[in-house]
């Protein structure tokens, strides 16, 4: 596996990790996976990482819920030690539109921008 290949497939991994986080509702892999000092966006909305976990924690646990495992990843750009995923989340009967920013730092790659949206169901 080349050094390009490597790096696709550790972001495709955290990525993926972020969906199972959402579908089980499990805070301990997202607050993994997400930095610290993040703000989570979207139209009239800012969220701490603390904030969103609480959030996360509290709502119904979508695998338990019996919604499927739906999520997506409609596209990725890597520019050295940053990425920009795009990603759909269809999650608790609603759907959204969601752009991860991440940075590899200490060897590892870290979800520190999330910007989200509602998106009609296709």
């Amino acid at each position: 596996m080349d050094a390009n290949s490597k790096t696709f497939n550790d972001v495709l991994a955290v990525i993926h990790q972020y969906f199972d986080g959402l579908h089980e509702a499990n805070i301990e892999t997202l607050e993994r996976i997400f930095d610290p000092d993040i703000v989570l966006m979207s139209h009239g909305i800012r969220r701490t990482r603390k904030q969103w976990l609480k959030l996360v924690d509290e709502r119904p646990q979508p695998k338990d819920a019996g919604y499927p495992y739906a999520y997506q990843v409609l596209s990725v750009e890597i520019s050295d030690s940053q990425a920009l995923a795009k990603v759909s989340c269809p999650l608790l009967g609603k759907h959204y539109l969601d752009y991860l920013g991440l940075l590899r730092e200490n060897d590892q790659w870290i979800i520190v921008n999330k910007m989200y949206a509602d998106f009609p169901a296709r």
